[in-house]
């Protein structure tokens, strides 16, 4: 009697390969939806700052207007008087193209990681107009 209950014993210990290709395949099924919704959550967090970027741009342009009468022409201006943001923020180069009664900001990403935003950069202008729209709106 103890021979067969010590038999039993050994055979049911340990697991199978067809155990550990089940969960080799379950984990494999959930880093596959996993990792592009983190990469998609990344990019769109590294897009934010550069979105805070141009509205810092756009508030010191506005803050220049309400005191001297007309829009900065100059970013390094802007930035040593007014605050705007630096030239490089996270994984974009903010940039501005400007007259005295227009400016348009633009958040260029730089780096491989933000490579969806790379062609096609966002921009913010003396309106409050934002593009792409598709872009600010995540």
């Amino acid at each position: 009697m103890k021979i067969n209950t010590l038999h039993a014993l050994k055979s049911k210990t340990g697991i199978t390969l067809i155990e550990l290709l089940v969960v080799v395949v379950i984990v494999g099924i959930l880093a596959a939806i996993a990792i592009p919704m983190y990469t998609g959550y990344m990019q769109r967090a590294r897009r934010a700052d550069a979105k805070t970027a141009l509205e810092q741009v756009r508030a010191a342009q506005e803050m220049r207007r309400a005191e001297r009468g007309s829009y900065e022409t100059s970013i390094a201006a802007l930035r040593t008087t007014w605050g705007a943001p630096a030239a490089t923020v996270g994984d974009y180069t903010i940039t501005m193209v400007a007259t005295t009664a227009t400016y348009t900001g633009t958040a260029t990403a730089f780096t491989s990681r933000q490579s969806v935003d790379r062609t096609v950069p966002l921009t913010i202008d003396q309106d409050g107009v934002k593009l792409p729209a598709d872009k600010w709106a995540k």
